[in-house]
């Protein structure tokens, strides 16, 4: 058992940190374009897509080092690449048919395109069988009424893989899942949702009025389309635990570094602050090694749900209370300005909620457990 990273990751994990460092910039409130046309120049957008449709080929542990990079500087352009590539992109490289690879896989692995995930309705969130958007079959392929919200990158996204039912009464086995583009007839975007955090990320609902989409842009099998989505769950979540490291680390950093900045300037350093720094930098190398842990188990194509819930929930959850607690070691004074930590409190936030809500992971972990105990 090797705790290590390899030469060949821990020579992309530092290609990764000074990338961000030099070229990234923090969204603010406005949607990091230049960020991510930066990225596609490096290739990123489609980092762990097979090179023959115009990746880099590079494996899921990999991926996980630059999400947890990129999340530090601008957490805003750590989703919108980590649904880009894990919902956006991986369905179709899974499930898609030769032509439809062919059709988008290379935009979307160039960053020509951008890819989106719409599963969440008002009605179906933590329970996503439950949704209500429809799929008719027409003529013409099938005709598609119904609403997503909470949809990341909604509007800027160029492509879509949208789920609705057959027939609700069949449950998750009437779903489906469909590509479809920007610009469909039928296709309504609603202004952005305005966000506690995570404000260079648009969040939108999407409308579908009597829109058209051909057979040949349903993904995978009809009535397959629940499973093809929760196929996708495990690497969400740890990428959404990337994030989280990112956010944490952000926090930490910056704290860490002002009271360095203090003691070079011979001032105090209390106890309580170095504590409080020990226990939270600590519980960040485990949030890492469960993180890793998950994501090499992933990249190894064995069972990993309980892996992947524990590293998001445990990963999130300090993403969180790191931006909490740091923000009680700076003076008041300090809270003008640039001061980051009011945006990476409201910015992690949200990583506890989406990719399956930490209640949802406590509840995976639990079940997982009490399976293996029971006889």
């Amino acid at each position: 058992m090797d705790f290590c990273l390899s030469p060949k990751h821990a020579a992309r994990q530092i290609e990764f940190r000074e990338f961000a460092d030099r070229e990234l910039q923090p969204a603010g409130h406005t949607f990091p374009r230049d960020n991510l046309r930066k990225m596609a120049g490096r290739g990123y957008m489609g980092l762990p897509v097979p090179r023959e449709w115009g990746g880099q080929g590079e494996d899921f542990f990999t991926y996980i080092l630059l999400i947890e990079e990129i999340s530090r500087i601008c957490a805003s352009t750590g989703v919108i690449l980590a649904v880009h590539t894990s919902v956006g992109t991986f369905p179709l490289l899974y499930y898609g048919t030769q032509a439809q690879k062919e059709r988008y896989l290379p935009g979307l692995a160039r960053g020509e395109l951008l890819g989106a995930f719409a599963l969440s309705e008002a009605g179906a969130g933590s329970d996503a069988a439950a949704l209500r958007t429809s799929a008719r079959r027409i003529e013409e392929g099938y005709c598609i009424n119904g609403g997503k919200v909470f949809i990341t990158s909604g509007g800027e996204a160029d492509l879509y893989t949208v789920f609705a039912t057959l027939d609700q009464s069949l449950g998750s086995r009437g779903i489906c899942a469909f590509l479809i583009e920007k610009g469909t007839p039928g296709l309504t975007v609603a202004p952005p949702e305005k966000k506690m955090g995570l404000h260079g990320s648009a969040t939108t609902e999407l409308q579908f009025t009597d829109l058209v989409v051909g057979a040949d842009q349903l993904l995978g099998e009809e009535g397959k389309g629940f499973a093809l989505a929760m196929s996708l769950l495990d690497g969400g979540r740890i990428g959404i635990a990337a994030q989280g490291l990112g956010l944490a680390r952000a926090s930490l950093e910056a704290t860490a570094a002002y009271l360095a900045s203090r003691l070079e300037k011979g001032d105090q350093v209390s106890q309580w602050a170095r504590f409080t720094l020990a226990d939270l930098f600590s519980r960040l190398e485990a949030a890492r090694l469960l993180t890793y842990r998950a994501a090499l188990l992933k990249e190894k194509g064995q069972p990993c749900s309980r892996e992947a819930a524990m590293a998001k929930c445990f990963a999130t959850d300090l993403a969180v209370e790191a931006a909490i607690r740091c923000i009680d070691l700076w003076p008041p004074d300090e809270y003008e300005g640039e001061y980051p930590l009011f945006r990476y409190f409201c910015d992690a936030k949200v990583t506890q909620i989406y990719e399956g809500t930490n209640q949802i992971q406590r509840l995976v972990i639990s079940r997982d457990v009490l399976k293996t105990f029971h006889k």
